[in-house]
């Protein structure tokens, strides 16, 4: 059975979708667009407590989720979307440093396609790598909601400013 059910947070309405009692995907910002037409929209038990969760961590209560997930990919998509949970809360590491972390120095782009590909954003931490030299570089959900999420978790920007993202409190 697949569910789907809308939320409303901080960075605007998500979405959360449900595949046999596991959590397969997150829609947010930019990636509303592509949220599925024909789907029905239930809320399940599961979803409730994943919009817990992610309501526990806008408001810095929780750091760390702890849900049942199921992220559809390749092997190696799966191998980077599980060493990018192993990133702590509020830091940051480089695409380069990820893909030494996988095995393959060399492998940065393909990291970034991976990361670019992470079907659950925030529960999977993909707004925590950036590039070379500091550098934030896109994500899925839009840069603003990635300088969001850093802020929130207390990373520091280096006191840059981005369009239509204020500070966090």
């Amino acid at each position: 059975m697949k569910a789907i059910y809308k939320y409303d947070g901080p960075l605007g309405t998500y979405a959360l979708e449900e595949q046999n009692g596991l959590l397969t995907r997150l829609w947010l910002g930019d990636r509303m667009a592509l949220l599925p037409g024909e789907t029905e929209i239930s809320e399940t038990p599961l979803l409730k407590e994943a919009h817990r969760q992610l309501t526990a961590y806008f408001a810095r209560e929780q750091k760390q989720f702890d849900l049942p997930i199921a992220p559809e990919g390749t092997p190696f998509q799966l191998k980077i979307w599980k060493l990018l949970q192993e990133i702590p809360y509020g830091t940051t590491i480089t695409y380069g440093e990820l893909a030494r972390r996988s095995g393959d120095i060399k492998a940065s782009r393909a990291v970034g396609m991976a990361n670019s590909r992470n079907p659950l954003p925030i529960l999977i931490p993909c707004h925590r790598v950036i590039g070379a030299g500091g550098s934030l570089t896109g994500y899925a959900g839009g840069l603003a909601q990635k300088v969001w999420l850093l802020r929130h978790e207390g990373v520091d920007l280096g006191g840059m400013t981005w369009p239509g993202v204020g500070p966090v409190k």
